[in-house]
């Protein structure tokens, strides 16, 4: 009777382990795919407000060039 209580509380124990090892795998996927996608967003927007802000300059440059 005890080894077979063993045997059920480890088999227990095993499977309350490996089913949270699966499911935090599954969303850390998800959420890595996610953070990439908002990243590359990030970049897009600094790298048109840079570009932006360089036209502008460039444009004060020619106004403010003598004739």
């Amino acid at each position: 009777m005890k080894k077979l209580l063993t045997l059920l509380f480890a088999v227990a124990l095993t499977l309350s382990l490996s089913s949270a090892s699966f499911a935090q795998d599954a969303g850390s996927a998800d959420k890595k795919d996610e953070m990439k996608s908002e990243k590359k967003a990030e970049k897009k927007e600094k790298k048109a407000k840079k570009k932006a802000e360089k036209k502008e300059k460039k444009d004060e440059m020619k106004a403010d060039a003598p004739k």
